[in-house]
Parts: structure tokens; sequence; C-alpha cells
């Protein structure tokens, strides 16, 4: 045996040991969840399913499973077929709430030099609530952003190795992506992915339409349900998609804290009259730190920012700030930050970056989520 190869044994193993404690953490978590709500059960009679609170507890429960690698635990606080129920009904409602025509202008800001050197390109500010705890991120020059991608065939990239290998400011997650077992290689998006102008990847057809979330060439943040024709017309630079919309034209489209999709981390971004764009991420999944936020603490964060129209991005372990070259909010992955398909990334001179399309000559279909490289 070669004296080398032991290091390299005992590395491999603290790297197992630190993986089987990250997924272990989430686990316990859970757990601790269902046992609670179990003893509740038992001590409190016939509280958590005959009664409006213990109902509500259920459904709040049920639906933060949904979000999870563990959705199927659903099923013991609501039952098999109303978990469906409940998943089919937020689908419906978020593809209604994209369907509203955006009206929101924007005035750009001041871009003069003297005035760009008293405002800073990007700030970022703490934010927390009864159960959450994260960050806002504020870009006010728009035209600043661009969609960043993987460098390697295959596999996703993570969002910091983005930011440090395209030489960005800063950097938030972007859309989805399929994640069989939520153990996903984080190169097969879902959707559309649209980088400086260019549409880069497309699995919906060319006829079909879905939820975008992205920015024009002057800097508009567009949100809702656009086809690709659409979207052309209106110069979109950046996209992905996702769902759904929470803000358009001033007002925030989620009612109440039940109609929120459960607590989980979180990523949205907004758009201020000024032109500014906000990101919030809210970490989550690790108590006695930050729990997670519904959709509907999403949406008032946005609004209390400002934003006239905003919308959800990926969220849950995908959930990632970085700035200035380093990690700024706390991950919940059990692996760490996760590899990721697109990011939406802030540079001090976009016009000097070049993102090549990885995904250039594929066809989604022959693209597996799944393999490891």
């Amino acid at each position: 045996m070669k004296p080398e190869v032991l290091p390299q044994r005992a590395t491999a193993r603290r790297q197992k040991n630190k993986k089987k404690k990250r997924k272990g953490k989430f686990g316990r978590f859970m757990a601790r969840l269902f046992i609670v709500l179990l003893i509740a059960g038992v001590g409190g009679g016939a509280w958590l399913f005959l009664t409006p609170s213990g109902k509500d507890m259920r459904y709040l429960a049920a639906d933060t499973l949904i979000t999870t690698q563990h959705r199927h635990w659903a099923k013991y606080f609501i039952g098999e077929a109303e978990a469906q129920k409940r998943v089919a009904e937020y689908s419906a409602r978020f593809e209604q709430m994209g369907e509203e025509k955006d009206r929101h202008t924007i005035n750009l800001p001041d871009l003069t030099p003297t005035k760009v050197q008293q405002t800073p390109l990007v700030e970022v500010e703490e934010v927390s609530g009864r159960n959450y705890h994260g960050y806002v991120m504020t870009v006010h020059d728009p035209t600043k952003i661009r969609l960043g991608i993987p460098a390697n065939v295959g596999k996703g990239e993570r969002v910091s190795s983005m930011v440090e290998r395209l030489g960005a400011v800063a950097g938030v997650n972007g859309g989805g992506f399929a994640d069989p077992n939520w153990n996903g290689n984080g190169f097969k998006p879902i959707g559309v992915v649209i980088s400086q102008g260019q549409l880069y990847y497309n699995d919906m057809g060319k006829n079909a339409s879905a939820q975008i979330v992205g920015i024009d060439k002057q800097g508009k943040m567009v949100a809702g349900h656009y086809s690709l024709s659409e979207l052309s017309k209106m110069n979109v630079q950046e996209a992905v998609t996702f769902q759904p919309r929470l803000i358009v034209n001033g007002k925030g489209l989620i009612r109440n804290a039940s109609e929120g999709w459960g607590i989980a981390p979180r990523t949205a971004m907004g758009q201020r009259a000024d032109g500014a764009i906000i990101f919030v991420t809210i970490d989550g999944r690790q108590p006695g730190y930050s729990i997670g936020a519904n959709l509907y603490d999403m949406q008032n964060i946005l609004l209390k920012h400002g934003a006239v129209i905003g919308a959800n991005l990926d969220g849950g372990s995908s959930t990632v700030l970085v700035k200035d070259h380093a990690i700024v909010n706390k991950p919940s992955s059990e692996y760490g930050e996760r590899y990721l398909p697109t990011a939406f990334l802030v540079f001090e001179h976009p016009e000097n970056v070049s993102i090549p399309n990885i995904w250039e000559g594929m066809n989604p279909g022959d693209i597996d989520a799944a393999k490891k490289r």
C-alpha cells in the first residue's frame, strides 16, 4: 500500500462524517417537529385534529414538508389524498398569480460618474422575523446584473465559484432545476434560461409559455407568465423559470400566511420604482438560528423595501448569497453549498463579461440530471 493513500482515506472519512452530520441535523429537526406535534395530539386530546388551530398547525407542517425531500411525510399530518390536493391547489394558484399584466415603470438611477461614486453598487443588510433570519441585498443599478451558468458540461456550479470565476461583485441563486431525490447534479434547468439576450436553454418547445423571472435590456424586472415570443419582443436579457410571482403593480398577491406554502429557506427578487433590484435570502431548517420563512413573509419583506414587482426564486437548500467572494448567509444543504445551473450575478463592468452557452447543441431530453461527474 502506498503511504500517500492513507491521508487521502482519512480525509475521505472526515468528509463523509461531516456529510452525515449535516444530513442528520435536518433529519433531527423534522423528527423533533413530528414528535412535538404527536405529543401535542396526545396531550391535547382532540386539539390537533378537531380544532381550527390544530388544523392550522397540521397544514403548516404538511406545507413545510412538501417543500423538502421528506414530502412523503406530509401524509401523516393531512393524509395522502389531501397532500396531493394541496400540491395541485398551490400549482393552480401560482399559475393564476402570474397572469395579471404588469404595468410597473422604473426611473433608472443617475449613472453619472459623480453619482455612481456616492452610491455603492451593492448594499447588504440583515433582516429577521419571528422564525427567520436572512439578508436583503440591494443592487442600485439593474443593468449591472447578468445570469451566470456553469463552466463545465454535466455538472452545475456553486454560486461562490461563479462569482470567483467570472469576477462578479455578488451573486444569488437563480431558477429551478431537475433534482431527482434532492441529489441532482445541478446541470439540467427547468423551463428556459436566457443570458445576455440569448436563449441558452429551452425544454418547453417554441410555442409554450412559463413563469419567468428576469430583467429586460433597460433594467426593468420581468415576472409572470410569458411565451418565448413575448420575451423576445420585450428584449428580456436575463431570465430563468420559477414561480410564483409575489407582487405585481405594487400589490402583494399572497393574501395571508396560510397561503405561504410552508416554512423553508427562501430566495426572492423584487424591484423598486427607482430601478434598484432587491434580492432577499432567508436561511432555514436550522433551529436556534433560523427556521425559515413562508411566501407571505417574503412578499412583506419585499414590500417593506419598496418593491413594486416581486417573485419567488429557487429556495430550500439552494438559497445562497455571495458578496465580496464570501458566502454571506448559512445555506441549509447537508452537503454545503449546492451545485446549480443558474445564478443572478452583479458586475462592475458587465460589458466585459463573457458567458458561453454550455448547453449549446444539447437536447434537454438527453441530459441526465442524476449522473455524477
